[in-house]
């Protein structure tokens, strides 16, 4: 991408500039320079995107299972070929260290993998004779033009939680990315097309809630996916479904570790800081809280502290970065807001982030938009900083005396997106399991998003919907069943029946 790059939309297999007038910054977190200019989309431009969707739904939609396939296996292909230029992509426009964003685009290749599968994952079942002469089969269809709308913090990987399996199952798609890292999604475009997806099928609108609004209310989007902040997963949510549309909305979360007493220590602090502070804490699986259990506390507190002082934060092209900056100076801004608020709480600041230099990351990164890793200590469930989302480098440290105490304090939370326990016991581990409240669960596992073929998903108000992203849940939310029974006149009694059928 040049320095002054200005990006469009992708409609109908053209990538086109906007026509709305109106624009806003694209920036380099770690420099703070701006870099580009990317279109925001009006209803109209919306509008041609869902027009050249639902144009070559049908066609798309009558293609061979098989042949569907056929076209994401060779942009598996090219994907594999560009990996790199992905990753760099994400790490100019979101800042997080390259190794994690070769890490994203592999996590995203591998549901690319899963919708290659696609033949399989659409067999329907299938009954002879339910009843004499009768058999009865199901079958799944696609939807029609449906619609991903996706957050900065994986601006590859949430998308191809959303667009392989829609596509694959028969859908045409339009996706609304992110306006503060949309470069990835117009190379995306372009690979699909070189893999042979017929134009139409594929399309990107650029935009803000501008954009947004005119997906969910336009009456030929047929369901909409979304992943971002809870407030946003609530609206999104309930204006979709106002319109009669298939919704699935992932909001937000407030992931905790609890490390027993009997736990590894070195194996819990690394856990906690790669969980903690890699990608910045952007990510909806970061760990933001960790429930430290009986006397565990004195002996891991120590360590913590240390390796949090000592965490790596510099450009995110530097090979030895453990993490980069943060994706914009608002953000930046806001989590400082969450750090100060916790102090003036009570909270016991050990690591403090908001004197980080940036002349420290690397050359030419003074002006970038830079925050070092916090970490607190005493946090109780009262206070701000343990209650909302915070989305950034910032750790809580909440002491309990045992496993029910932890238990019932992560079941009390609104979030219910992830959570982890740290213990070398198979009873404490088996009844964590059970009893937790969270829809993803990690058993010495700090980060445990599911592979590509179980499906994504929390609760409580970490989901609005009642499907998980991609794996079979996915397949189903972008089909709809039908069900057919047949019988052929041969087997069909003389004479009208009045009474509710039976197998007979």
């Amino acid at each position: 991408m040049s320095s002054t790059s200005s990006i469009g939309h992708y409609i109908q297999g053209q990538i086109c500039a906007g026509t709305s007038g109106r624009a806003q910054d694209v920036f380099n977190p770690a420099t703070g320079a701006v870099t580009g200019r990317v279109a925001l989309a009006s209803r109209a431009e919306v509008g041609a995107a869902v027009a050249a969707a639902q144009a070559a739904f049908p066609a798309w939609a009558d293609t061979p299972p098989l042949r569907r396939a056929r076209v994401m296996f060779k942009f598996l292909e090219l994907l594999n070929q560009h990996r790199d230029y992905l990753a760099r992509m994400i790490t100019a426009e979101h800042g997080k260290v390259f190794t994690d964003a070769q890490g994203e685009v592999t996590r995203g290749i591998e549901i690319v993998e899963f919708a290659c599968g696609i033949p399989q994952l659409l067999k329907g079942d299938y009954t002879e004779q339910v009843s004499t002469g009768i058999d009865n089969w199901t079958m799944r269809q696609p939807l029609g033009v449906v619609a991903g709308i996706t957050p900065f913090n994986f601006p590859v990987m949430v998308p191809m939680w959303m667009f392989p399996v829609a596509m694959a199952c028969g859908n045409t798609f339009v996706l609304k990315p992110s306006p503060i890292d949309p470069s990835p999604s117009l190379f995306i475009a372009e690979l699909l097309k070189q893999a042979g997806l017929p134009d139409g099928v594929f399309n990107v609108v650029q935009g803000d809630k501008e954009a947004v609004d005119a997906l969910l209310d336009h009456p030929d989007v047929k369901a909409v996916s979304f992943v971002g902040s809870t407030p946003i997963a609530n609206y999104i949510y309930e204006t979709g479904a106002h319109h009669g549309k298939r919704v699935q909305a992932l909001g937000g979360a407030k992931n905790h570790m609890v490390v027993m007493p009997d736990a590894d220590v070195q194996q819990v602090v690394d856990a906690l800081i790669g969980s903690a502070y890699g990608s910045a804490g952007e990510r909806c699986m970061a760990i933001s809280v960790a429930v430290l259990v009986g006397d565990v506390a004195d002996r891991i507190m120590p360590a913590l502290v240390e390796r949090t002082k000592s965490l790596k934060v510099l450009d995110g092209m530097n090979r030895a970065a453990e993490m980069g900056p943060i994706v914009t100076e608002a953000a930046r801004q806001r989590i400082s807001g969450y750090i100060e608020a916790g102090v003036k709480e009570g909270a016991q600041l050990l690591v403090d982030g908001r004197g980080f230099d940036g002349a420290r990351a690397g050359a030419g990164c003074e002006g970038g938009f830079w925050l070092g890793g916090t970490l607190f200590d005493h946090v109780t469930p009262e206070m701000k900083i343990y209650q909302e989302e915070i989305f950034g480098p910032v750790l809580s440290c909440v002491r309990v005396p045992d496993l029910a105490t932890a238990v019932r304090l992560i079941n009390e939370h609104e979030f219910g997106n992830g959570t982890s326990c740290f213990t070398r016991d198979g009873n404490v581990a088996r009844e964590f399991a059970r009893r937790i409240q969270v829809g993803m669960v990690g058993i010495n596992v700090p980060i445990p998003v599911p592979m590509a073929w179980h499906g994504f998903g929390g609760w409580k108000r970490s989901l609005f919907g009642d499907m998980h992203a991609y794996g079979e849940e996915g397949v189903r939310f972008y089909t709809k069943q039908k069900s057919v029974m047949q019988r052929w006149p041969e087997s069909i009694a003389k004479g009208a029946e009045f009474v509710m059928p039976t197998a007979q």
